[in-house]
């Protein structure tokens, strides 16, 4: 079994081929693929976690396509002044599908 743990949009996240991950909104080059950085990678009972090893390692992706995360509502209020602010936030998120890691 082989899977990497990648970095991706300020987290990380455990990615097999086939894998389909929502990230952080990401550009893709022309073909629609990314390439994503390895943090960690399990081949079997071999674990490769140096710098220079994982620099030789890539994890190549397809992007599936853009889309919005949930509505996240941010209420304020004082008490006994009248204050009340109320602002919302949608998060631009893109789905890929991970096709490779070698």
């Amino acid at each position: 079994m082989v899977y990497a743990v990648v970095r991706a949009g300020g987290r990380q996240e455990k990615v097999e081929v086939g894998t389909i991950v929502t990230l952080d909104r990401i550009q893709a080059d022309e073909n629609g693929t990314i390439e994503l950085a390895p943090v960690l990678l399990v081949d079997g009972d071999k674990i490769t976690s140096a710098a220079e090893e994982l620099a030789k390692v890539k994890v190549t992706a397809e992007v599936l396509g853009d889309l919005r995360g949930p509505k996240i509502v941010i209420q304020k209020f004082k008490n006994k002044t009248g204050y009340r602010k109320r602002q919302g936030h949608r998060q631009d998120l893109t789905r890929v599908k991970v096709t490779g890691i070698k």
